[in-house]
């Protein structure tokens, strides 16, 4: 299974953030999946790439041409795609992947997830996605949903394709368990 993760390129103000960032490259590396991400060697994405890597994993970094993000491009990815524009990058990672994972990050991440979601809504893809919720990052976001569906501008089944948790193994059930 391909992974989307998306997540930032800094390493945030939490420990936690890295950790968990570590802990879910592992679990993709470990059970033979892929991580298709953003293909930078900083932050929280240098940290999942390199656990991924570390269990001999494949790595597939999306990368848009601007100079800035290209100079950080990791330099283990197995393979990877660079896009004209930041817009081409979030369409080829929704392409590549199976499931899509957001740790913690900044206006990019919540961008490229928020467009799965919709799509998810739109029902033009049918996969899973997730939101993992360390030190309660994205209670935010879940309430930004609840209100949502009660004040019906979205359906609840949105939510059999969406988990927000904290935990790694749930996590791997929920993406596996989709499929």
């Amino acid at each position: 299974m391909k992974i989307a993760v998306y997540c930032g390129s800094a390493c945030g103000t939490e420990p936690e953030y890295m950790a968990v960032a570590r802990e879910l490259g592992d679990w993709i590396g470990r059970n033979g999946h892929a991580l298709v991400y953003g293909g930078s060697n900083t932050g929280l994405m240098g940290a999942v790439a390199d656990a991924v890597l570390a269990h001999g994993g494949k790595v597939i970094g999306v990368l848009p041409d601007v100079p800035l993000i290209h100079e950080r491009r990791h330099p283990g990815l197995s393979e990877y795609h660079l896009m004209d524009t930041m817009s081409a990058r979030k369409d080829k990672m929704i392409e590549l992947s199976d499931a899509y994972i957001a740790l913690p990050g900044g206006f990019g991440t919540l961008d490229e997830i928020s467009d799965v979601l919709c799509l998810n809504r739109l029902q033009l893809i049918r996969r899973p996605a997730v939101l993992v919720n360390t030190r309660g990052f994205y209670e935010p976001v879940r309430q930004l949903i609840l209100n949502m569906i009660d004040s019906g501008f979205v359906g609840g089944e949105e939510m059999d394709m969406l988990r927000i948790t904290d935990d790694v193994e749930e996590i791997a059930e929920f993406v596996e368990g989709f499929f």
